[in-house]
């Protein structure tokens, strides 16, 4: 099935209404991608999903990022389908590591519910507005949120790991 509505045609619809809100996209395995901030991530969201010809009405997935060697080293992924015209759109929002707040997608679409406590879980972002924001996979004692990158992911002490014992 071939879209209906071009990434040009959508991106160029967003910036016009949007202007300097949004950054210039890019379209990585050809999927139109752009970034914003968390300022106004609420108000593009209602607008793909409202708009008349644009249609976004399918919220396929919303996760977390960690890139601690960057300024905001956390980030915020949505990608968003338009069943209607048979295209996908990503939208990118990096946050302080500090303080990971963002408006919760959850009066937009329901399931944003489920995807944003994953989130929060994993990524510890904090999604103001949200109904009812805990842990939905690890312990409710967990301190800390696994998916960052704030750990060394071995034991350098370890022996065993050795490259002697491999032949190296």
């Amino acid at each position: 099935m071939k879209d209906k509505l071009g990434s040009q045609a959508i991106f160029q619809k967003i910036s016009t209404r949007f202007n300097e809100k949004i950054t210039i996209p890019t379209h990585p395995y050809g999927l139109l991608t752009f970034e914003t901030n968390n300022e106004n991530i609420k108000e593009i969201l209602k607008f793909l999903k409202e708009d008349n010809e644009l249609k976004f009405n399918y919220l396929t997935d919303i996760t977390g990022i960690h890139y601690p060697e960057q300024d905001l080293p956390i980030g915020v992924i949505y990608h968003l389908h338009s069943l209607v015209n048979n295209v996908r759109v990503r939208i990118k929002v990096f946050l302080n590591g500090d303080n990971p707040v963002i408006p919760t997608a959850t009066d937009l679409w329901q399931g944003a519910n489920w995807m944003e406590r994953e989130t929060y879980d994993f990524f510890g972002i904090i999604f103001e507005g949200h109904p009812n924001l805990t842990r939905i996979l690890n312990v409710d004692e967990m301190t800390v949120f696994p998916m960052r990158r704030e750990y060394p992911l071995e034991d350098p002490n370890r022996v065993d790991k050795k490259d002697y014992f491999f032949g190296r």
